[in-house]
């Protein structure tokens, strides 16, 4: 009796899993919006681990004065007047900008730091590709 018992379950688990309900649409655009931010953020950890970078908005002004920074990755509560500014230094030193899908403390956490991080200057990518990968999409 509980073979028989399991067996119907089963039937109907995978009844239920082979139904399209209409709700698969929003929970596929999710997962590629999910997708996109696991790569940033694995090729952010690729950057961490092998490559150098500046965390903040004043360290990061000073890469691109120097000419050294290679990309720069903006959250995207970062205040106005701050974004602008960095952009237009970015324009000046010829560097790709990416605005980071996140709050700052997302980019925090993606970062590993336990702190918020509004612009990340990344001066030497190590064995990541996430210069070619952002540069030229923002």
């Amino acid at each position: 009796l509980k073979v028989v018992f399991a067996g119907v379950i089963g039937l109907c688990v995978s009844f239920l899993q082979s139904q399209s309900f209409g709700a698969e649409m929003p929970a596929n655009k999710a997962s590629k919006a999910s997708k996109a931010a696991d790569s940033i953020n694995a090729r952010l950890q690729l950057v961490i681990r092998s490559g150098k970078y500046q965390l903040g908005h004043r360290s990061s002004v000073k890469t691109l004065r120097n000419g050294k920074s290679k990309l720069i990755l903006i959250a995207n509560n970062c205040p106005a007047l701050r974004k602008s500014e960095m952009e237009y230094y970015a324009m000046l030193a010829k560097t790709g900008v990416h605005h980071f899908n996140g709050t700052n403390i997302e980019l925090g956490t993606a970062c590993g730091r336990f702190f918020r991080v509004g612009v990340m200057s990344i001066t030497d990518p190590g064995d990541s590709d996430i210069i070619s990968s952002f540069a030229g999409e923002s």
